[in-house]
């Protein structure tokens, strides 16, 4: 399926398993939490990070606002922890540990495809539910404006549109002139939808009601690259 390049202005993409493998990298984070958990004999960090992730996916189904003090205050009553204790761990294991190993895992094509978008004069926006600015540093990339769910005036979870707004409000482009590029139906495809923007799901296959892409050097974007 084509798309029409000539009708976007603006593109914004998602960071966690959008532009790296992260399967490779959650495969590589197990191994060292495990490590980790074996060698102090204690599974907190393991219950800790397994209770924050189901609680926050939990509040991005529920649309929460101001979702980050309640998501730690759930976390450490359900783990019998210290908020203090949640947020050191999840500040170690989930961004900032994982750092080392991001550049091994970006998707081929992806920095031809921002060179390609910054070549036709395209700016690029990254929409992220975890903090993306040191990730994109670790994978070597740079975007002109970047949200993070947590940010001051954002807090909130997509498909919460108030990020993807945000965005656009900033760039000065409308709507439907906005291309969202992410892995999950249920979170980027749906906060596109909800403010009017065009969605493309990376998938290896098909999915009903969906354009989809399965690798960034599929001939789909081959018009944002046609320059060399």
């Amino acid at each position: 399926m084509s798309l029409d390049w000539d009708a976007v202005r603006f593109v914004v993409f998602d960071v966690d398993g959008t532009l790296y493998r992260q399967r490779r990298l959650r495969f590589r984070m197990a191994r060292d939490i495990l490590l980790h958990a074996l060698l102090k004999r204690d599974l907190n960090v393991i219950a800790v990070l397994a209770r924050y992730r189901r609680i926050r996916e939990r509040m991005g189904d529920e649309a929460a606002i101001d979702f980050e003090p309640a998501l730690i205050a759930q976390t450490a009553a359900a783990t019998a922890n210290s908020p203090d204790a949640v947020r050191a761990i999840v500040s170690e294991w989930i961004e900032r540990r994982p750092l080392g190993y991001l550049a091994a895992c970006l998707y081929p094509g992806v920095t031809q495809l921002f060179a390609g978008l910054r070549q036709s004069g395209r700016p690029i926006g990254i929409l992220s539910d975890y903090p993306a600015q040191a990730k994109l540093e670790a994978l070597g990339l740079t975007a002109d404006h970047v949200v993070f769910a947590g940010d001051e005036g954002i807090e909130s979870l997509k498909p919460h549109p108030r990020g993807l707004e945000f965005l656009i409000a900033a760039v000065g482009v409308k709507p439907h002139q906005t291309l969202v590029i992410g892995d999950r139906v249920d979170r980027d495809g749906l906060v596109a939808r909800r403010v009017g923007a065009q969605a493309l799901i990376r998938s290896s296959s098909s999915i009903d009601g969906w354009q989809t892409f399965a690798r960034f050097d599929d001939a789909l974007f081959l018009p944002v690259l046609a320059r060399s």
